[in-house]
């Protein structure tokens, strides 16, 4: 299975290949890839490709720090809408968690989380950055670039901090001193694991620049909506899709197996090795949108049944029924009652 990233991942590539002396146009080539590819917001390129992109510009132009330059080039700009939501968010931590949340929307092949140090000293913590797929080879100048530009994002949220140590998995493509002066702290090769040691108190580091909740908000709604993990099961990827469908376009298992680039039989076989069915996720999504509409808004009955895809307020009335033991009016007026009695 070839895994697709955003182009922008190695976004600077081609500037970065003139400024050595080379030719970008030429060295990108035979990879099918142009310069134009990098800067475009759609573009997308096969993992494995842009790994090889970069050994093969660092072996040609002869620039062993190849990955740690390109990071040097980039900012958290290149995550694209991810970016307007971890730039938004109110801490550096909330930052990371959300960065790691959506990070597939980026790149499906990379894993960033926030842990204990490995070293365990009190008040460090670790943010481990983890290439994952294996069918996508492991390439070092690819794990020095993005570490690097994970430490200068860190340095843009937090507006400078402490890093206290830094793990490669892999020997020093180029001399030690330079990972030195790049990270301004102590590295440690062959670590088994590629992260930043950091003070523990940088998670809880209100962000640098003014944040725009609202902003934030929108955008995380944005990524729901339209991009479904590729670590979810495939039940957690209908049950999204199918929530995103109802009450706007028929809610088909065509439909949706189209979404998922797969054929709505394949889909079916997938659901019942996961011991459920297009049919039953359909009833469950319609049922929980149809108790938030009946107990959290005023809307009319029949508005409701035509936003969970119920033929009229009689076939509503029979889903609440055989849902909840009650009738719509019932459970409108439950849900009212509890208000109150809370209140």
């Amino acid at each position: 299975m070839q895994i697709q990233i955003r182009a922008a991942a190695i976004r600077g590539t081609d500037r970065l290949i003139d400024s050595l002396g080379g030719d970008a146009t030429a060295l990108l080539a035979p990879f099918g890839v142009s310069p134009a590819d990098l800067d475009s917001e759609d573009g997308l390129l096969a993992a494995a490709t842009a790994g090889r992109i970069l050994r093969h510009a660092a072996r040609k132009l002869d620039c062993p720090d190849f990955g740690l330059r390109l990071a040097a080039c980039q900012n958290l700009a290149e995550l694209g809408p991810l970016a307007l939501a971890v730039g938004n968010c109110d801490t550096v931590g909330e930052g990371l968690d959300c960065a790691s949340r959506f990070l597939f929307v980026h790149n499906a092949a990379l894993r960033l989380s926030r842990g204990p140090d490995p070293e365990r000293y009190a008040g460090v913590g670790a943010v481990e950055y983890r290439m994952t797929h294996p069918d996508i080879p492991y390439e070092p100048q690819t794990i020095d670039g993005g570490l690097g530009l994970l430490h200068r994002i860190l340095v843009t949220m937090s507006g400078g901090y402490d890093l206290l140590g830094v793990y490669l998995p892999h020997p020093p493509l180029t001399d030690e001193s330079v990972y030195a002066e790049f990270f301004g702290a102590p590295v440690r090769f062959h670590a088994g694991q590629a992260l930043l040691r950091v003070p523990a108190s940088l998670f809880d580091r209100p962000m640098s620049t003014p944040v725009n909740p609202e902003l934030r908000r929108m955008v995380v709604d944005y990524l729901e909506s339209h991009y479904t993990d590729p670590r979810e099961s495939t039940t957690s990827a209908v049950r999204s899709a199918v929530g995103r469908a109802l009450g706007t376009v028929p809610a088909r298992v065509d439909l949706v197996a189209g979404w998922l680039h797969t054929h709505p039989r394949t889909l079916q076989r997938r659901l019942a090795a996961e011991g459920t069915s297009f049919q039953a996720i359909l009833d469950d999504v319609r049922r929980h949108s149809a108790h938030r509409l009946l107990t959290g808004t005023d809307m009319p009955f029949s508005q409701i049944a035509s936003l969970v895809e119920l033929g009229g307020q009689a076939a509503l009335t029979r889903a609440v029924r055989r849902w909840f033991g009650r009738t719509p009016t019932q459970v409108r007026r439950d849900a009212r009652l509890a208000g109150v009695v809370q209140g």
